[in-house]
């Protein structure tokens, strides 16, 4: 007999370039993938010309979304759902194409999404990865490109454009330059576009995310994660015009170059261009959760898009690999005097430094530190930018003891300003203090506290049951001192 399964739901998104089985595992605020497979079809080939699909594209999507579901149905996912795109919206021969799947795969709901479905779904794959997004939304797959105004407020001015990859070389005969006057026509038409100039720009879909990824390789970016890779508009000028004038072969040599998209570079580098040259946005931002993230928020868990993943995935990992599930929230608490002139977002997260901190409990102490800090820096949820992910890492490692100078602490050198170096490190020290007085326990970190009195740091002691005389807890309010450039002692005030 079978044991249960867990909840799984399944998506198909069929493009104009490729199409994806994505599976998702459980009902969480941050989307677990546990299949994920992509074939190019490019089923959108000569739509322009013809007006129909590919003829050779649907043959093999009859066979991949064949095999799709049958994976789809043996991992028991439901629900389950394809979404056809652009290719199929648009082309003459795309309803008949439907219904024969439809009668190859009877009881799968099939869905031909309309361009603003298309951009709304992308939207909310981005609210998905990036909390509190704001700004334009644009996702290009291979027949067309979307545009979405997101506010905090909510999602506004959906549009559609033929700006696709495939579309864009087919309607300029492969002709850059006229490739760029189709662009700038069809994006200066965008009425709406005014009100989102000098917002931030957040870039969803394949071809983007290959730009993402070749800026990576050619700037030995530490850290090979394209989810919130973030560039200034400066870089991404730079990056467009090297991407524009280099050639496949020089590409091709790219560690990692996502070769199967390197047709497509030029264009989705031109139309990024265009579209930074009319939108004039802060900063460019891409994100890997589009309109599949989209559809697992909206039909699995439409009731904790809300909450914010970061803080879902702390408390998640605090659950799994801690000791204690009260004693983050005292951790918080003990270590509020070390910055007292925080900003917002310091204070959170030093707040998810606290519930991460015991993550380590039960790895092997020779590698706690390491292992600690790929777990965290690698860490498989959107929300975490760059910048957080390498403070965060690097807090973990000090507090399990690992030596500044580490090898594997290089992406946080690298990412991280001596300031916020310093930060990680004294948040990452004094956890490390709190673990000592406590073994874990809060019951015992409620006899302590850590008081500034003029220019010395002191740990006060107001509880006979706290044993403090041990050599750990007196090294290890030493370090923090000498981080923190202070003189420290013990005092001691028992209470009753």
């Amino acid at each position: 007999m079978e044991a249960d399964q867990p909840c799984r739901s399944a998506v198909v998104d069929l493009g104009s370039n490729s199409v994806r089985l994505v599976v998702f595992e459980g009902r969480s605020r941050n989307p677990l993938p546990i299949f994920n497979e992509k074939a190019v079809l490019r089923l959108g080939r000569g739509l322009t010309e013809t007006g129909k699909l590919n003829e050779e594209g649907v043959e093999m999507a009859k066979e991949v979304l064949s095999r799709f579901h049958a994976i789809a149905r043996a991992m028991k996912a439901d629900p389950f759902e394809i979404l056809a795109t652009a290719a199929v919206r648009d082309a003459s021969n795309g309803p008949a194409f439907v219904q024969t799947l439809r009668e190859s795969m009877p009881g799968v709901p099939i869905r031909i999404l309309s361009g603003k479905e298309e951009a709304d779904h992308s939207a909310i794959g981005v609210m998905c990865g990036v909390p509190g997004a704001s700004g334009l939304v644009a996702d290009v797959g291979g027949g067309s490109l979307e545009l979405i105004h997101l506010t905090p407020q909510g999602r506004h001015d959906a549009t559609t454009l033929p700006l696709g990859m495939i579309r864009l070389a087919d309607r300029s005969g492969r002709d850059l330059d006229k490739a760029k006057n189709l662009a700038d026509k069809d994006i200066g038409g965008v009425e709406w576009l005014p009100k989102v100039k000098g917002s931030t720009l957040y870039l969803v879909g394949g071809a983007f995310r290959a730009l993402a990824r070749l800026q990576i390789a050619r700037t030995q970016y530490p850290l090979n994660i394209v989810h919130y890779y973030t560039m200034d508009v400066q870089e991404a000028r730079e990056m467009t015009g090297w991407l524009q004038n280099s050639s496949r072969r020089s590409l091709e040599r790219l560690p990692g170059a996502p070769r199967k998209r390197l047709d497509d570079t030029p264009f989705a580098a031109m139309v990024l261009r265009r579209l930074m040259k009319k939108v004039q946005p802060d900063k460019i931002v891409f994100c890997v959760d589009g309109l599949r993230e989209g559809w697992y928020m909206l039909k699995v868990a439409p009731d904790i898009l809300a909450q914010n993943p970061m803080d879902v995935v702390a408390r998640e990992m605090c659950v799994r690999f801690g000791r204690s599930n009260s004693l983050p929230y005292a951790l918080m608490q003990w270590t509020d005097f070390l910055r007292p002139e925080e900003t917002a977002e310091e204070k959170y997260l030093r707040h998810l430094a606290c519930y991460l901190s015991d993550i380590g409990s039960h790895d092997h102490p020779e590698y706690r530190a390491e292992q600690t800090y790929w777990r965290i820096l690698r860490v498989q949820s959107g929300g975490f930018d760059h910048p957080s992910r390498a403070w965060l890492a690097l807090a973990l490692a000090i507090r399990y003891a690992a030596d500044q100078q580490a090898p594997f602490l290089a992406t946080s050198r690298a990412l991280l300003n001596d300031q916020d170096w310093k930060s990680a490190v004294v948040l990452g020290l004094a956890l490390r203090l709190a673990y000592s007085l406590s073994g874990g326990a809060g019951r015992l970190l409620e006899g302590t506290s850590l008081e500034w009195e003029e220019d010395a740091l002191v740990l006060i002691l107001t509880s006979a049951r706290v044993a403090v005389k041990g050599e750990s807890v007196r090294r290890g309010l030493e370090r923090l001192g000498q981080a923190l450039g202070v003189a420290t002692r013990f005092e001691i005030e028992l209470v009753g």
